[in-house]
């Protein structure tokens, strides 16, 4: 790494050498060193916002979460997003977690239990979604790579069973065939080339439509890249896409759980079956953007 002089830094920022010694003594400049009594400052260090400036509050979506979730803040739109988006999506795959079961995890790290068997890889699954959410906020403006989704696989297979065995690949795409609803998908051999033309086909158009993000999540299902985890991720994907272009994202629940599929089987014939549920989904989730008073 190149590092420059306070008097470089100072051209490079408009402002006095003064200021410049004075971050660098009081931290604000990272990565920032002395050698004897002049300061190194690497060449890309950011200028720190001084004290008194005003500081815009969250506007989008988007800013809202990353705000509340830097916060750590409870009961707010970030919380529920983090129960509603975890334990539907983990529901409609087969959990038998109870909404309260998902909610004591994400608030206490603790699940009760009432008579009964619970699964571990439920429980497990689930704290693993919320890390889940957490990596899909944090990286919500970057474009979709595999990189990305793998880490998102091995993020919510890590410590399951099925990551114990040996013809299951966690954060790797299928060693095996596997079908969705009864439908054939990609066979593994494909899987790398599938999932490479439609990333390249989606990253290359920068505004996304409604129909455009669904387009991507019919394609990614009906590659279907991992051995298992498919629907959960693509969801999340989705997610991610809505929260990006600033749409109103959508959670897909139970009451929506067979139309949600059917939309998905019939979409290369008829789009509007699958546009329609993920529409009464959105309306569903506008109702928490206009009790937690956030505009859309």
């Amino acid at each position: 790494m190149k590092y420059l002089s306070v008097a470089e830094i100072a051209k490079k920022w408009d402002i006095s050498e003064r200021s410049v010694r004075n971050y660098c003594a009081l931290g604000k400049i990272e990565g920032a060193f002395l050698t004897g009594k002049t300061w190194n400052v690497p060449e890309d260090a950011q200028k720190p916002d001084r004290a008194n400036k005003k500081i815009e509050p969250p506007k989008t979506l988007l800013e809202v979460l990353y705000a509340e979730k830097k916060a750590k803040l409870s009961g707010g739109i970030y919380h529920t997003v983090q129960i509603e988006l975890t334990y539907n999506s983990n529901h409609i795959e087969g959990s038998r977690l109870t909404h309260d079961q998902t909610r004591y995890i994400f608030e206490t790290n603790t699940i009760g239990v009432d008579g009964g068997i619970i699964k571990v890889d439920d429980i497990v699954e689930t704290a693993n979604h919320f890390k889940c959410v957490d990596l899909i906020i944090e990286n919500a403006k970057k474009p979709i790579t595999e990189v990305f989704i793998k880490e998102l696989h091995r993020t919510l297979k890590n410590g399951t069973t099925d990551a114990r065995q040996y013809w299951f690949a966690v954060d790797d795409y299928k060693k095996l065939p596997n079908t969705v609803g009864g439908l054939c998908t990609a066979q593994p051999g494909e899987v790398a080339e599938k999932m490479k033309a439609l990333l390249f086909e989606h990253n290359a158009k920068k505004e996304k439509a409604f129909d455009d993000i669904l387009d991507f999540h019919y394609k990614f299902e009906c590659i279907h890249p991992f051995q298992d985890g498919n629907g959960r991720i693509g969801r999340l994907l989705l997610f991610k896409d809505c929260l990006k272009h600033n749409i109103v994202p959508f959670i897909i629940d139970e009451e929506l759980k067979l139309f949600y599929y059917r939309g998905l089987k019939e979409w290369k014939n008829e789009r509007g079956y699958l546009r329609d549920t993920c529409l009464a989904a959105q309306d569903k989730f506008k109702k928490y953007l206009d009790y937690f008073e956030v505009k859309y």
